[in-house]
């Protein structure tokens, strides 16, 4: 039998798809996008063992959650959209993690009308 799903990413995941809400899609990064901001004046980062935040003194915030043995860290794509300046995006960018996806689909949706020839195409059974 399966664990029961985390009831704080059902509702997440309902926020999400139900109500049409993509601010709450969460991102991944590695936790090494912090060490443009450690020790240097201005930032401050706190945390407790699953949760943190990063802040710019005088200008913005922004709050994340931490992964497993501190590897990585995730935050809505809405907090990172409205608290993080254009000018950080770049570098939260360059350290997304990246999901299991298909190199194929990403590709055809990012260019439409793309052929693909990846193999046979067949019913999934």
């Amino acid at each position: 039998m399966a664990d029961e799903p985390d009831p704080y990413v059902l509702m997440v995941a309902r926020r999400l798809l139900v109500q049409g809400d993509p601010s709450w899609a969460q991102v991944t990064f590695d936790a090494a996008v912090l060490e443009r901001y450690r020790g240097q004046p201005g930032y401050t980062i706190i945390r407790t063992d699953t949760i943190g935040r990063l802040r710019k003194e005088g200008g913005w915030t922004l709050d994340f959650g931490i992964g497993p043995a501190d590897a990585s860290l995730h935050a809505s794509l809405g907090d990172l959209l409205s608290n993080l300046p254009e000018g950080e995006r770049e570098h939260w960018a360059l350290h997304v993690r990246q999901p299991e996806a298909s190199r194929h689909y990403l590709k055809a949706r990012l260019h439409p009308g793309s052929c693909i020839d990846d193999g046979e195409v067949r019913r999934w059974e």
